[in-house]
Order: C-alpha cells, then sequence, then structure tokens
C-alpha cells in the first residue's frame, strides 16, 4: 500500500505526521519527495550507506555538422538553445531533455550528454527502509529527481511518500500512483484556504483521501465545518501541546516518546486500509 502525506501550504506538520506514521507501522518504506528541502531524516535518524547520483540529458551540438540553421532553437518551447551567428548557445538549465532538438535537426548535428542534478540517499532505521531526494543548489528541476526516487518503491511494504508542499507539478508527480492520500492542515484560515486547493487536486486525481488536522486548538472550527460539508473523513487531531513542539524541536519523533500516540498512529493506519479495501 502506498500513502502519500501531503498539505497544500508549507509548515502544517505534514513531516511530523509522515515520520510518525512510518515508525508506527510495519515493514515501512519512507520516501522523502521533498527534494528541495527533504528533512524527514532529522526525526528518523536513518543511517545514509547509499548515494546515487540522479542525471538527466542535455543537448550536444557538433559544430562539424551544424549549419546554424537555427531549426532546433525555433522548435524548443523552453528557449533552451540559441543560435547566434557561428554558435549554438545551449542552456542546460532550461532543458527540459524532451529529444525535440535532435528530431528537428537536418543534419543530425545533436547528440546527448548527462548532466547531474541531484541524489538519492539510501538507509535504514528501525525496520525503516529509507530514501530521500536531494536537488542540487541551483537546480530548479524537481520531477527527474522525484521520478527517480519513485522508482524505488516496494510495493510489498507499507511505503510513505513526504510529499513537497502546495498543490503544483512536484507534488502531482509525487502522490500519482498512491492508493490513499493523508491531508495534513491546521485551524487557520491560511489552513483552510490551502488544504481546498489540495482537496480540489486529489479529487480530480481520484484518490482517495483523509485530513489529519495539526495543532488543534489554535484556531476555529472552519476547517472540522468544511470538512463535514464535504463528507471528508478527519484522520486525526494533534493538538497544540508544549510537548509535542519541544520534541520537535530537538528531532524526536512523538510516538517514540508517547506510547499512546504510537497507537493512535497505527489506529489511522487500520483505518486507511479499510477504506482502501472498500
Amino acid at each position: 500500500m502506498i500513502i502519500s502525506v501531503a498539505s497544500g501550504k508549507g509548515g502544517t506538520g505534514k513531516t511530523t505526521v509522515a515520520t510518525n506514521l512510518a515508525l508506527s507501522v510495519g515493514n515501512a518504506q519512507f520516501l522523502d519527495c521533498d527534494v528541495e528541502e527533504p528533512n524527514a531524516n532529522i526525526f528518523l535518524h536513518a543511517k545514509i550507506k547509499e548515494c546515487d547520483d540522479v542525471s538527466v540529458s542535455i543537448p550536444e551540438i557538433d559544430n562539424k555538422k551544424c549549419e546554424y540553421c537555427g531549426k532546433c532553437s525555433d522548435f524548443c518551447a523552453y528557449n533552451a538553445l540559441a543560435v547566434v551567428r557561428s554558435t549554438v548557445l545551449v542552456f542546460p538549465e532550461l532543458c527540459h531533455s524532451c529529444g525535440g532538438c535532435q528530431l528537428v535537426c537536418p543534419k543530425d548535428a545533436i547528440t546527448w550528454k548527462k548532466r547531474v542534478i541531484g541524489r538519492i540517499d539510501h538507509g535504514h532505521k528501525k525496520g525503516i527502509n529509507f530514501y530521500q531526494g536531494v536537488l542540487h543548489i541551483g537546480v530548479a528541476q524537481t520531477i527527474p529527481v522525484i521520478k527517480a526516487l519513485k522508482r524505488k518503491i516496494d510495493k510489498n511494504k507499507n511505503v510513505i511518500l513526504d510529499v513537497p508542499p502546495g498543490t503544483s507539478c512536484p507534488v502531482i508527480e509525487s502522490i500519482t500512483g498512491s492508493d490513499y492520500c493523508i491531508l495534513v492542515t491546521e485551524p487557520t484560515p491560511f489552513g483552510l484556504h490551502d488544504l481546498t486547493l489540495a482537496v480540489e487536486v486529489v479529487r480530480h486525481m481520484t484518490i482517495p483521501f483523509g485530513v489529519v488536522i495539526n495543532r488543534d486548538g489554535i484556531g476555529d472550527e472552519k476547517v472540522e465545518v468544511y470538512c463535514q460539508k464535504e463528507n471528508i473523513p478527519i484522520l486525526m487531531k494533534i493538538p497544540e501541546r508544549e510537548k509535542i513542539a519541544f520534541l520537535y524541536s530537538k528531532g524526536i519523533a512523538l510516538v517514540e516518546e508517547a506510547y499512546e500516540w504510537h497507537e493512535m498512529f497505527g489506529l489511522m493506519f487500520n483505518r486507511i486500509q479499510e477504506m482502501i479495501k472498500k
């Protein structure tokens, strides 16, 4: 079973829910898909033993064959190529590796070379098979790293995906193929607004989902009213408590210090399993 943990905005407690859930179920695999700033291992403390580079293909111009006709640059929708006099400029940061420039080149003057844009880290902690994607600084394209990370999914395990915040392309790529999506929010106007955007996304993708309300008690009840109106199950409420905040600040998972939370996350996992079966 693949469970993705997402949120319409950052800072709602998405990683808190994902890591505590992974620590509460057996046979778990954890993938941190927030490749721009992965932080799940602050709480899981997995020892990284393997690192694999993630590369994309970018065009390389053979100046002996090229006649500088400009067809490649005209074709490129991302402006990754520019023909200037007797030179073709390649902008690797803009290239999406679609291969179109090579297809339209009449002189077969374009080949490909690799550009490393990130890496996949792998380790273990307390029975959890842990992976995280790390995008290199200055690189804008998260999707290739997320795709490479998701190829590590073992469907024989209980897979937990920590998804990037928001509702943009990295989120879509991360939650695609999930059996269930947990949306983490907080009871504030911003939390409600961004929750409604996330709900729209998962409904469009026809992924079953439910809501976890984190920092319950700091705001109003509008999130609960919205969920009731939209028939969205509220899977759990995590109260605003000094002890919880203290553990978080120390990088300590809640379930490792309070057994009752270990049991509650386990019950939530069982409930999700039952909903998927229906």
